[in-house]
């Protein structure tokens, strides 16, 4: 019981000391670096539970849920398909039981292709399906939605070769593939064989139009109508890039698809890019859609033939920022397709949508789908009941269905302008011979004029008349700029004409007919819920506006008068009168109604809020400028009415009943309206705004990011009441945009922060010193200035020197220094977590171990547990046997092969995680061996002590001959276990890159496995090799490398060299590129190991330092 019970005391100090740090010169450095560990571990950990937090918390879409009776029909495949797990079938909506034969015999209608994303499920297709056989049978929407095509560029010419359908001319026929729910955004193989099974689904269904027209034929009943030639894709998450992936597959017939539609698809890279394969064939797939749309020339530059994407559209219509998953940077098409042939239009600036949704809920938000089916059938030509065949004609109706004029008019880029070439026909009745309205009103419909005087015009009711504003008087004093918010219906509610003054032109015609009509330049803004009344006149607030106007000098310009026209209320063509009848216009100076919000404003707004006071009478609209992109901070904006004008308190106690100034001021004024711009996602529109949280999803502080440092945004404002505003940042808001816009630059940084670790403890090894921690040497370089500037700050120098030399734009200085080092902050905090984590399991193991083999050993010496004894000469017989003798002594090789056969053959983390079983168990082996070297000195200086207290009870302690060895026993096993525990690090993060992968693998065990790509094999057997020929410090076979010029490269220079690919890595979003710089690691040293033993050089066989400090 004594050994026993010393052994215990002299393991736990052993535990204790390594878990201080007291063996490895932890403690030598002082205070200052665990401080600086435990600032930048806070730091992370207040960012990490913050984001938690946001990403748990509900997100509010607005969406309207879709109803549906689906059917699905199975499509018959050929046993030569791609694949035979995967499905085909065809929607049928309605509940009532049909043959599906005969049913399939019928088919006419235009093809149209889903393919489902990752994990996703070909019954996906129900919500637009159904909604596309309701807007068939519907017909189109009313013509007052087509009206503000005249906005964009090209719309007048556009007016005469394509007619606003009256009817649809064909339905939509959907079918769907079933790709079983694999996980496509996690392999590239995957990936890879659902675009060849595409591929063989849109042959499929052309042929079924084929036979289903033969069988038409046969039984005579067969249509005059044509039989398709293209199918038109639209792919949901991964499913849109495979459609783009489908459509350049060499073996795709001709022209068989000319128009994709892609739901929150990535285009630019794969949300999860860690696999390589995946990059490589993202990279290959947009390389091919850049080289269809070049035009083909023969080796001598003469003209060959037209592009071959040049018949090809693609629209890309994102989520916005409640999407979590994929982002809407990498949904644009930039630098893929060009602007002539596709756009990316973001849902919160598409018509009759406004609405941000997450990434499943953009397939059965009834807003979208209701608009797609629309946009879809209006690209079906009468004439041939196809799609047009002229592209340009396809992208003006998807502009058209999809882009609001909105953007146009307030993203401060595109002047809205108006031509003054259109003569206009005005009488009393506004009869025009060439109007932009296509509804009359009444000879009588207006009463009389009235005649402003002041800069606002407020119209409350429906009174049919007419209101005169002088555009000379009235836009002095710099107030050129005329605005109007309406809650009536252009054109039947309300219309508005620019007026030339009589005798100042040089027109020949006379002034009535030189009068413009801009009603059409309204555009529609969402507007939030009515108010609701029992009985007409009984609401309690004022409408919120759902049309807005916006002038500037250079579209009044030869025009002295502006005239409001508002019908009465019983022109409105039989429909019932709006809840309030509400508009407000007003003359105003831009600049008077500017703020700016610094970034150290939005900061301190984290925990005090920023209070703006809007007076009475302020310009309508009210630009707030935010120094910090809104899409890395995003604000909490209220809005609270402090005044109106109106005061109760002058009435009588008895009269004033229940009304309040909120009240009154809500009844008077409309409510406001938030306009937010970025030019990578488009419009945010944030209708009844009284308090919300803005958020725009833009990708600002990004290596490759155009998008703009700073945020503006317009609030359309009632003048007659002052507002109390306040901005808060919102902390769990911020965060999660954080961990969601740079998680691949962190996951990039920190494989250089553990290769800058390695570097430090090459560098201690070459100059004869003892191989540091991985905690000293990730404290070490965060060692302020020289080592931490050298390894975060001249990277981040050399990137904006880089993009300088290849004359792409420069991100924004201050925000991407301050973003970049942050996220090189919290990887090195993630991988101190790491290091921490595994010594304390391999620290607890080992106490384990030792202390079970302690017990053993005593039980041993008890010879009544004659069967313990009996399982330990078993065990030890079975150990002796030649082929155990011989695995033991070829340990390394068999591990090699096993790795190396389970890449290339079965999937790349099996084999990396044999690499990492093998790193683990060494340095298990050196932390048992270090206790059990601790516990020994323990037990001897104990012994020693008591004899000396003994024999000598006032003499001295003198060293011990034999205290030398076992000190250097302990620093090699030390030395050893420190390198190993880098390597195992490094590892580590490489084989969790492949987990989502490995899981991907799993779900497909059983159904036909195929063997991994050749690129990610080989790039895991370069980190097998690394992990093999430099798994001891002594024996490294970097240290061989060959001089060049007269240098002698060391590991050190070879491993920051790699820390700093991997941080240029991270910076371009693609952190599965780091496994070329951990791959050439491990080829270099196979290279230098086969150049050693053909030269069969003993200099490199060195044998283990022993270090005497």
């Amino acid at each position: 019981m004594a050994v026993w019970f010393f052994g215990k005391v002299g393991f736990w100090h052993a535990f204790k000391v390594e878990m201080w740090g007291v063996k490895f010169g932890l403690s030598s450095q002082g205070v200052r670096p665990r401080l600086r560990i435990v600032g930048i571990l806070i730091l992370a950990a207040w960012i990490g539970l913050a984001a938690l937090f946001g990403l748990l918390k509900p997100v509010k879409n607005g969406c309207t849920m879709t109803y549906m009776y689906p059917t699905y029909i199975p499509i018959s495949v050929a046993d030569n398909a791609p694949s035979g797990r995967y499905g085909l079938y065809l929607y049928h909506e309605g509940w009532r039981k049909i043959d599906f034969k005969e049913h399939l015999q019928k088919l006419s209608g235009v093809p149209v292709l889903f393919i489902p994303g990752n994990a996703g499920s070909y019954k996906q297709v129900r919500s637009v399906a159904a909604e596309s056989d309701r807007a068939y049978q519907g017909g189109p929407f009313e013509r007052t939605f087509y009206q503000e095509a005249s906005v964009f560029p090209g719309a007048a010419d556009s007016e005469t070769d394509y007619d606003f359908p009256s009817r649809y001319s064909n339905r939509l026929d959907w079918f769907a593939v079933d790709l079983e729910g694999e996980h496509s955004a996690m392999d590239g193989r995957i990936l890879e064989e659902h675009t060849e099974y595409v591929v063989y689904a849109i042959h499929r269904i052309l042929d079924q139009y084929k036979e289903s027209h033969d069988a038409r034929e046969r039984e005579g009943a067969a249509a005059s109508s044509n039989l398709p030639r293209n199918v038109i894709l639209v792919g949901h998450s991964m499913g849109g890039f495979v459609a783009r992936a489908a459509a350049v597959h060499p073996r795709l017939r001709k022209l068989a698809v000319q128009t994709i539609l892609t739901l929150s698809s990535p285009h630019q890279s794969p949300p999860l890019a860690l696999q390589p394969s995946l990059g490589h064939y993202f990279a290959h797939v947009n390389r091919e859609w850049k080289k269809g749309y070049e035009v083909q020339t023969s080796p001598g530059g003469s003209y060959v033939s037209d592009p071959l994407l040049s018949g090809v559209v693609v629209v890309s219509i994102a989520g916005g920022y409640n999407d979590y998953q994929v982002r809407s940077k990498l949904e644009s098409l930039d630098g893929i397709v060009p602007s002539s042939h596709g756009f990316m239009i973001s849902s919160t600036s598409m018509k009759n949508v406004w609405l941000s949704m997450e990434h499943q809920a953009i397939l059965w938000c009834n807003q979208l789908v209701v608009q797609v089916s629309h946009t879809l059938l209006s690209l079906v030509d009468s004439k041939t009941s196809q799609p047009f065949s002229d592209t340009q004609k396809r992208i003006r109706v998807l502009t058209r269905m999809l882009q609001s004029a909105l953007a146009q008019s307030f993203n401060g880029m595109t002047p809205m302008k108006v031509s003054h070439e259109v003569p206009m026909l005005v009488t009393k009745g506004f009869e025009s011979q060439i109007s932009t309205c296509a509804l009359n009103w009444r000879d009588d419909a207006l009463d009389r004029d009235l005649y402003i005087q002041t800069s606002t015009v407020t119209i409350l009711a429906m009174d049919g008349r007419r209101r005169w504003m002088d555009i000379e008087l009235l836009g002095s004093n710099g107030k050129k700029h005329f605005i109007f918010v309406t809650n009536l219906a252009p054109c039947s509610g309300v219309r508005i004409h620019l007026w030339p003054e009589k005798g100042k032109s040089n027109s020949d015609l006379p002034v009535s007919e030189r009068v413009l009509e801009v009603t059409s330049k309204m555009v529609l803004i969402p507007a939030g819920p009515a108010p609701k009344q029992s009985e007409p006149g009984s609401q309690t607030e004022q409408a919120p506006p759902s049309a807005v106007l916006r002038l500037g000098p250079e579209d009044m310009d030869g025009f002295r008068f502006l005239t409001i026209s508002v019908a009465p209320r019983e022109a409105v063509s039989g429909k019932p009168p709006v809840a309030v009848s509400m508009a407000v216009g007003q003359f105003f100076n831009p600049e008077e109604g500017t703020m700016e919000v610094s970034s150290q404003s939005m900061l301190l707004s984290t925990y005090w809020a920023k209070e703006i006071f809007l007076k009475e009478d302020h310009p309508l609209a009210y630009n707030l400028s935010f120094a910090i992109s809104l899409g890395l901070l995003p604000i909490t904006l209220s809005l609270k009415t402090a005044g109106c004008g109106i005061k109760t308190f002058g009435l009588p106690d008895g009269e004033t009943g229940d009304l309040n100034k909120d009240k009154l001021c809500k009844l008077r004024c409309f409510p406001p309206v938030a306009l937010a711009w970025d030019s990578s996602s488009g419009l945010h529109v944030f209708p009844n705004l009284y308090s919300e949280t803005i958020v725009i999803d833009s990708s600002p502080a990004l290596w490759s990011s155009q998008s703009s440092e700073k945020t503006t945004i317009m609030l359309l404002v009632d003048p007659h009441c002052s507002y109390t505003a306040s901005v808060h940042v919102s902390s769990s808001g911020m965060s999660t945009r954080f961990v969601l816009l740079y998680g691949p630059q962190i996951v990039g940084f920190a494989f250089a922060v553990i290769l800058f670790a390695l570097m430090r403890q090459a560098n201690q090894w070459d100059h004869k010193l003892s191989v540091p921690p991985l905690l000293s040497a990730i404290e070490y370089n965060l060692e302020m200035p020289s080592p931490f500037l050298l390894l975060a700050a001249f990277p981040l120098l050399c990137s904006l020197f880089f993009s300088f030399l290849m004359a792409q734009p420069i991100p924004p200085l201050a925000s991407f220094t301050v973003v970049s080092l942050i996220c090189y902050l919290l990887a090195n905090a993630f991988i101190i977590v790491l290091i921490i984590v595994s010594k304390f399991a391999f620290q607890v193991s080992a106490l384990v171990h030792t202390t079970v083999r302690s017990r053993c050993q005593a039980l041993e010496r008890n010879y009544s547990h004659a069967f313990l004894h009996w399982f330990s000469m078993l065990a030890s017989s079975f150990v002796c046997l030649k082929a155990i003798r011989i695995l033991k002594l070829n340990t390394t090789i068999v591990m090699t092969l096993v790795a190396v056969t389970l890449v290339s053959f079965v999937h790349p983390a099996l084999g990396l995680f044999v690499l990492l079983v093998s790193h683990a168990l060494c340095c298990h082996n050196s932390m048992c061996c270090i206790m059990m070297a601790s516990w020994r000195k323990e037990s001897v200086d104990q012994k020693n002590e008591a004899e000396r207290k003994t024999r000598h009870p006032s003499s001295k302690q003198e060293p011990l001959s034999g205290d030398l060895s076992e000190k250097s026993f302990v620093e090699t096993q030390a030395d050893i276990f420190n390198h190993r525990h880098g390597l195992l690090i490094l590892h580590l993060l490489a084989s969790l890159m492949f987990v989502p992968s490995l899981g991907a693998w799993f779900q497909r065990i059983g159904t036909g496995q195929s063997f991994p790509w050749f690129a990610d094999s080989a790039l895991c057997v370069g980190v097998i090799f690394h992990g093999i020929l430099n798994s001891r410090p002594e024996s490294s076979i970097l240290r061989s490398f060959p001089s060049l010029s007269g240098h002698q490269l060391r590991p050190h220079h070879i491993y920051l060299l790699a820390g700093y690919y991997c941080f240029f890595s991270g910076l371009d979003l693609a952190p599965y590129k780091v496994f070329y710089a951990i791959a050439a690691l491990g080829y270099i040293s196979l290279t230098l190991k086969i150049s050693q033993l053909n030269n069969d050089d003993l200099r490199f066989r060195t044998k283990s330092r022993i270090h005497r400090n």
